[in-house]
């Protein structure tokens, strides 16, 4: 039946982006650089006391630093509505866009439920997904973070 506002009225959007927040527990050696495997199966012992501090060394969007710059830039041009998805796999995250905001927000990425209006930043709790909506206004750089 499609998106809905508060209302029941339809929500429609132009173009639809994915970003993918996800944790990284690179093991460090003796003197704090991180180490280097030749196999996943050797990591596994050493990721594992790392991962159990529950401390990320590297977070990321879609994979890797930079994944949202340059040719990965998520574009669009005014007037267009565009939808972020976001998930995170095990940490909460309060998403983001500079210069922008959430015009419609499910932040816990319940589609039937109403969706918030408005929000700057929203809450998604780790290992949820949730979404947002924006209509872009006028041209310019913005970051979602």
């Amino acid at each position: 039946d499609g998106l809905k506002d508060g209302q029941g009225n339809p929500l429609r959007y132009d173009r639809v982006y994915y970003v993918g927040e996800r944790d990284f527990y690179v093991p460090r050696d003796e003197n704090g650089k991180f180490k280097k495997y030749d196999t996943a199966g050797e990591a596994y012992e050493d990721q594992l006391k790392v991962m159990r501090t529950l401390t990320p060394t590297h977070i990321v969007f879609n994979g890797r630093v930079g994944a949202l710059t340059g040719d990965g830039a998520l574009t669009s041009k005014v007037g267009e509505r565009v939808l972020i998805v976001h998930s995170q796999a095990n940490r909460d995250t309060r998403p983001h866009l500079i210069g922008g905001h959430g015009d419609y927000v499910w932040a816990t990425g319940k589609f039937h439920n109403p969706p918030e209006t408005d929000l700057e930043t929203w809450f998604i709790p780790g290992g949820a997904a949730g979404a947002m909506m924006y209509t872009f206004k006028q041209p310019g750089v913005y970051a979602y973070v």
